[in-house]
């Protein structure tokens, strides 16, 4: 029987795909041929394709042939507003095909007594979150929920493989895997850029070679616009607040438009400007993860009702929420991402028959560049994807931690079932047990404290958790997500809260200030506890609140990307007029960025020389780059006095010029310099507590209480001194230092553009500064200016700068 043949379905099922109208695709139909077998699969499929109906049609079938009681599948998202959207249309067919079948849903938003419902008579489908299965997995009753089991889904994998979520759920699986030995594992994405590396992190073992792959078709090439603005192109800024008229416009002429953005304050200020030009009055709603869940699940079901003609929303809404009758999709701000791009576009029409319709919208002139990019990246087929690295010790031991909740185990059980999740699979027997003594007794140094003693050794050669409260604290501060710790924002003398701000910009506000949360105009009142009372209104230039690591850096791929389009003069023909300008001023003033190589300039201004290197490296290594070379810069008399790191470039200013810039940007500056800055820098602190949080040896929530992050701040790094003295090998330590390596600071791709430019940097010495280097000037100093001053270039400064880099230069007088 082919794998595309109808005949695998039921009669039941047959009928339902024909009263719609539908035809099964062959995907849906090939992943149930391999669910028949037995088989696991990864499904990389378009979104329209019907992937989420593909993963769950092998289930729905078994359930209609033989029906069980128990828990026969589960469904793992990276998000519960995906788990309720999906569950929400997976009700609805079964009901219409006549399938009694108990489909829930479980995540930290359900309530108290149905989580204790669903542990005693689990449903059929369960969907859930990597963090509630970890916590499913650490009960004593784990084997009779997962014992008949049958298929686990992931949706949305991609976006979990690479991360720390990612690790905790591999180690979830390799549990599951256990407790069920025939599970089935099926994997879901839309946008895979390294399929192999995939194949192996769904697969048992990290065997990908087991598993199968199976492709749906392609659907029709996305329309996607740049908007070419009628106001002027900021040289500078990130938030497109200039070009709101005209999308407006685009909202109005639209069914349903999706607005997405790249951060939560970019969010508010979007949101808070549309309504401003909301002649219309149309309905648009606000969505993003620091609204309370109240309001998200409201504007969840007014999209699903067709009743909103708009929602303006960050990440939290760019995987998989299926509603079909979006129209139009917006970019807001360049998408730092081809996959992230194209996963957002297909929240759009959900048809493989119709177009995906997305409107970019730049909010500066580097950004129609990489706009340029990504839109080229998506027509040709060519993805970005963060590497799959190596486990974590810190979520291991979280892991470990919790299985010893479930039941005793054996350390050397333990260690084969771990290094069968793919993360894991080079796992060192020593490594493994450096991490159990750690949870054990928090190590040589720390085993004389009696608080970090959470296992022991039992008469049987097994290890049991010590006590109930370390079971406690383990179900209470479970999770790898290490947020800055918030405050719920009320209004005065309500119970419901609004959603919440992070801690440090609430202690920076006083009584009278406004800021602008949850598409509202609020007052700050006082912090009581942890709460932000609020009243409605308030005067003044509203601040906005602004949330940590909440920028996105620029993807490798599309730095490679935008160098090839500076460098290809043939490709500007597309750009709008104002970027084709300043590039042909760039060049005639100065130089080019090249494809390979890096430019350098440096030049006098205001009494201070700056130096300007246009890296497209991502803020991350940027900034990392700025450390170390103002370090070098210091050792060599040069003054520097500070720096400024955007995606694209970065800048450093000093009292004397530099002079032998090609030895700056030397690869040995990632040797001692780097292990002198780490050492000393507060990165490796920050990163620490982090990792701490994670691996359980510092509680960031105690059962009745809530600690506030001075005290959380303070613990860790009174332990972090210890460790470094005491105990510099210790397992947190060194996966701080791997940690550090790889997110914050971006070592990797440093050392990667290091390389590449050996022999090939160009340093140009200007008189003045250079059309390139304006954007990244304007960003001296913006970190200060709050509300939607931060996109407004109008001061003098910003109008000395561009008027000094364009000097000399007479209207149509350079060929383009």
């Amino acid at each position: 029987m082919s794998a595309s043949d109808s005949s695998l379905l039921p009669l039941t099922f047959t009928a339902w795909f024909q009263q719609r109208g539908w035809q099964p695709h062959r995907h849906q139909l090939e992943l149930l041929a391999r669910a028949r077998d037995g088989q696991s699969a990864l499904l990389i499929a378009p979104t329209g394709g019907g992937k989420t109906l593909a993963g769950f049609l092998p289930s729905l079938v078994e359930l209609a042939e033989r029906p069980a009681e128990g828990l026969h599948s589960l469904y793992v998202s990276p998000l519960k507003a995906l788990g309720v959207d999906v569950a929400r249309n997976l009700t609805a067919p079964a009901r219409e095909m006549g399938l009694e079948l108990a489909i829930e849903t479980r995540s930290g938003d359900t309530p108290e007594g149905k989580r204790r419902r669903q542990r005693e008579r689990p449903p059929q489908i369960l969907l859930t979150t990597p963090e509630s299965l970890a916590l499913l997995l650490s009960y004593p009753d784990a084997p009779r929920i997962f014992g008949g089991l049958r298929t686990v889904i992931l949706d949305e994998i991609h976006a979990l493989a690479p991360n720390k979520r990612g690790e905790l759920l591999a180690l979830g699986l390799a549990r599951l895997q256990q407790l069920a030995p025939g599970l089935r594992r099926v994997g879901l994405s839309a946008t895979v850029a390294d399929e192999e590396a995939l194949r192996n992190w769904l697969a048992p073992g990290g065997r990908g070679d087991a598993l199968a792959l199976v492709r749906g078709s392609a659907g029709l090439e996305p329309q996607i616009e740049t908007l070419t603005t009628r106001e002027r192109l900021p040289w500078s800024g990130h938030m497109a607040l200039h070009a709101l008229p005209e999308v407006y416009r685009r909202l109005c002429q639209a069914g349903t438009t999706l607005v997405f953005v790249n951060t939560r304050a970019q969010a508010e200020l979007v949101f808070r400007e549309l309504w401003r030009l909301n002649e219309e009055a149309l309905p648009i709603g606000l969505h993003h993860g620091s609204l309370a869940v109240e309001q998200r699940r409201k504007v969840e079901a007014a999209m699903a009702a067709g009743k909103l003609r708009a929602v303006v929303a960050t990440s939290s809404l760019d995987l998989g929420i299926d509603w079909g009758a979006v129209d139009l999709v917006v970019q807001m701000g360049a998408p730092k991402g081809a996959a992230r791009l194209l996963q957002r576009l297909g929240r759009a029409n959900h048809r493989l028959d119709r177009p995906s319709r997305a409107l970019l919208v730049p909010g500066n002139r580097f950004e129609v560049l990489e706009c340029r990019a990504a839109v080229e990246a998506v027509r040709a087929g060519s993805l970005d994807g963060e590497t799959l690295r190596p486990g974590g010790l810190d979520v291991l031991a979280q892991h470990i931690l919790g299985m010893a909740c479930a039941a005793p185990f054996e350390a050397d059980a333990l260690y084969r079932e771990v290094t069968t999740a793919a993360p894991y699979a080079g796992l060192s027997r020593a490594d493994f047990e450096a991490v159990l003594q750690f949870v054990a007794s928090g190590g040589y140094a720390l085993r004389s404290y009696e608080r970090f003693r959470r296992l022991n050794l039992d008469a049987k050669g097994r290890w049991r958790v010590s006590g109930p409260a370390h079971v406690r604290r383990y179900r209470f501060n479970l999770g790898v997500i290490v947020d800055t710790p918030t405050l719920k924002v009320r209004f005065k003398g309500a119970r419901r809260s609004l959603g919440e701000v992070e801690e440090n910009f609430a202690q920076g506000l006083r009584p009278g200030d406004s800021f602008i949360f949850a598409g509202q105009l609020l007052r700050f009142e006082r912090i009581r506890e942890t709460t932000v009372e609020v009243s409605r209104g308030g005067s003044g230039n509203p601040q906005v609140p602004a949330y940590m690591g909440g920028r996105l850096p620029l993807s490798t791929h599309l730095a490679e990307r935008v160098r090839g389009l500076l460098a290809s003069r043939e490709d500007w023909s597309n750009l709008p007029a104002a970027v084709q300008e300043w590039l042909a001023i760039q060049r005639w003033r100065s130089s080019l960025p090249t494809r390979e190589g890096l430019l350098v300039e440096s030049f006098p201004r205001a009494g201070k020389h700056f130096l300007v290197a246009y890296c497209f490296e991502g803020r991350n290594a940027h900034q990392t780059l700025g450390m170390l070379l103002t370090r070098r810069m210091e050792r060599k008399g040069y003054g520097p006095l500070g720096f400024v790191a955007t995606d694209y470039v970065i800048a450093i200013w000093s009292l004397r010029p530099a002079e032998d810039v090609v030895e700056l940007f030397d690869q040995d500056m990632l040797g001692d310099d780097l292990e002198e800055w780490m050492a000393e820098s507060s990165l490796l602190r920050r990163t620490f507590r982090n990792v701490a949080v994670i691996a359980g040896l510092i509680e960031r929530r105690v059962p009745g209480a809530e600690r506030n992050a001075r005290q959380v701040t303070f613990s860790s790094d009174l332990i972090y001194d210890v460790l470094r003295r005491h105990e510099p090998d210790h397992v947190l330590l060194r996966a701080t230092r791997a940690d550090a390596a790889g997110g914050l600071t971006d070592i990797g791709r440093l050392s990667d553009m290091l390389a590449r430019v050996q022999g090939r940097i160009e340093h140009r010495r200007l008189d003045r500064v250079s059309p390139l280097a304006v954007p990244v000037l304007l960003e001296i100093g913006r970190e200060q200016v709050a509300g939607a001053a931060i996109d407004e270039l109008l001061d003098e400064a910003a109008a000395d700068l561009i008027a000094e880099a364009t000097s000399g230069v007479e209207q149509g007088s350079l060929p383009l």
